[in-house]
């Protein structure tokens, strides 16, 4: 490529050459250990989720109960009980 004409910012910058300077460092950051801090609320978070851990998913003394009264014949359900803990259901799931 030619370039005519009288181009004095292109041909100064390539025409100068300066000395460059030593390189130095500044402000030296030295280096640091993480950090990891916990917020109060996370620990109390921390802490009710191991007493929900403790407790069991089954009571089973509840079941035996129910299973004791099934095998007597004196277990008895409410029909109304039932529909309505259907209804509750189904209105819990729209919202």
């Amino acid at each position: 490529m030619k370039i005519w004409g009288d181009n004095p910012k292109v041909f100064g910058i390539y025409g100068k050459t300066s000395p460059t300077g030593k390189v130095i460092q500044k402000d030296v950051v030295a280096s640091r250990k993480d950090e990891f801090n916990i917020s109060g609320l996370a620990k109390e978070y921390q802490i009710a989720m191991k007493a929900l851990r403790n407790i069991p998913d089954i009571r089973q003394e509840k079941v035996q109960e129910i299973s004791r009264k099934i095998e007597n014949g004196s277990y008895d359900v409410n029909d109304e009980d039932i529909a309505e803990k259907f209804i509750q259901t189904l209105l819990r799931e729209r919202i």
